[in-house]
């Protein structure tokens, strides 16, 4: 119970356990069996407890059932089923969210849609792929392996690019060549009643447009709630000639972050510029076994030509000197790289050997750049004074961080204190004129501080939208708005 009140969930969430009894009518399951075969259905607790959840520490909220199509028409298909029937449809892509996305809070049918794994269109003189909800990030780079092309966008799991798109995921590479919503062209959905919507019209790519309501956008972080992805066409971009990295120590917390922004300013093209805390560092360092200092730390990625990194590295090295920061160990070789950004990627279990017993819970934040230093300092006043094990780690390029807060789920008063924290902590950024998510998504944790981001009139519109869309309230209810 402890847990159900960090997160502010109770009313028909708690009514909803992973034991409940599956309540759909028989002729729906039947139905259903018709369109994708006995095999890819099931109302198996286990297997309905198992998409009922996802990398957050929401409780688990299990569909009624589950189907695995094969194709879009099967999506359409069973999506016009549930829609007759009025019962609830939820997309789970690999379960890797960080917000309750795809738990089931209402029931209905999860649409696994990891079997529709497709790469379907291939497009080297053009810059760009079409994928199915099924196929991840590393697989759609191993598969371009060889072409010179790469797809950047890297929130650290290997999530479904799909899910990546509904949720509007970002990661360390945002900073040069965007988030999902930069990189994404045209987006095949299927609508709550089984309809079909290109966004950017049939078999389109272009690299801009300014022809209508941009739908691809509207889509893009839509959390499931307006219909399900079942193709994306990508923006790709050419893997680098050269990449260098590295690992630098500050003096202070103010002084990492600092130095971020003048390098922004100074405009250094960096690819990746992360900051671990001090409590980080020492984690990820021991947790790893890289030699890293429990100081403030800024990892910093360089891509580009072999004569352009080098006037980047002199840039960099000046900016961070002025800054107080150690010297910069530039590291060249691949498997070097490897180890620094894999114990970056090792940041969540890193933080969770801290307590080992203790749960986590990451929550984020994104504010404009010239109230970074103060915002990460401040927050980290207020994790101390609240007594909270809470490292933080950011893509602060972009102005976002994490903090991963780490806790005995059994212990009220410290659960109360990390509640409280996280509210600070969302409304600390809106003060300072950012966003309480900038790349986690609202889910079922943040719906309250969507509502003083957007203000009533925001909100009432983003209510608009869905109501058109979705008028019965189908898709993936309890979300967002």
């Amino acid at each position: 119970m402890a847990l159900r009140r960090v997160l502010g969930l109770g009313g028909a969430l708690g009514r909803r356990s992973c034991c409940s009894k599956p309540p759909l009518p028989p002729d729906l399951v039947e139905a259903l069996r018709a369109v994708v075969g006995v095999p890819n259905v099931s109302t198996a607790t286990a297997v309905r407890q198992q998409h009922g959840h996802d990398e957050s520490m929401h409780p688990c909220a299990p569909p009624d059932a589950v189907v695995w199509p094969q194709d879009v028409e099967q999506v359409q298909e069973l999506a016009a089923l549930c829609s007759r029937a009025r019962v609830p449809m939820v997309p789970f892509g690999t379960g890797t969210g960080l917000e309750g996305g795809v738990n089931a809070v209402q029931g209905g049918v999860c649409f696994d849609l990891s079997r529709m794994d497709a790469i379907t269109e291939l497009r080297l003189e053009d810059f760009s792929v079409a994928v199915e909800p099924g196929v991840t990030r590393k697989a759609l780079n191993s598969h371009l392996r060889g072409t010179g092309l790469w797809f950047p966008v890297d929130p650290g799991a290997d999530a479904s690019l799909c899910g990546m798109a509904a949720t509007g995921a970002s990661g360390t590479n945002a900073v040069r060549y965007g988030t999902m919503r930069h990189n994404v062209l045209n987006l095949r959905v299927v609508l709550p009643d089984g309809r079909l919507l290109h966004t950017a019209g049939p078999g389109r790519q272009p690299r801009k447009r300014a022809a209508g309501y941009d739908l691809t956008s509207l889509f893009v972080g839509s959390e499931g709630t307006l219909g399900f992805l079942t193709q994306a066409t990508l923006r790709l971009h050419p893997l680098p000639e050269a990449t260098v990295a590295a690992a630098v120590a500050f003096p202070s917390v103010r002084a990492a972050v600092s130095c971020t922004v003048q390098v922004l300013q100074a405009a250094v093209p960096v690819a990746r510029i992360e900051f671990l805390d001090e409590v980080m560092a020492g984690a990820c360092g021991r947790y790893s076994g890289v030699e890293l200092p429990a100081a403030a730390t800024l990892l910093l990625e360089l891509h580009g030509s072999q004569h352009g990194l080098t006037e980047q590295q002199r840039q960099a090295e000046e900016i961070v000197g002025l800054n107080g920061g150690s010297s910069l160990a530039w590291a060249e070789e691949p498997e070097e790289r490897g180890r620094l950004w894999a114990m970056r990627h090792n940041a969540w279990y890193a933080a969770l050997a801290l307590r080992p017993g203790c749960q986590g819970y990451s929550t984020d934040v994104c504010v404009p750049i010239s109230r970074l230093p103060d915002v990460v300092v401040e927050t980290q006043q207020d994790l101390r004074e609240s007594g909270i094990t809470g490292p933080m780690v950011g893509h602060v390029g972009d102005g976002n961080f994490h903090c991963l807060l780490i806790f005995d789920t059994q212990d009220p008063a410290e659960a109360q204190r990390v509640h409280a924290f996280t509210q600070r902590l969302g409304r600390r950024a809106l003060a300072a004129g950012g966003t309480c998510t900038g790349e986690h998504g609202v889910g079922l944790g943040k719906r309250a501080l969507l509502r003083e981001e957007l203000g009533q009139e925001g909100l009432d519109t983003l209510r608009s939208i869905k109501t058109a869309l979705d008028p019965h309230n189908l898709m993936n209810p309890g979300k967002v708005v």
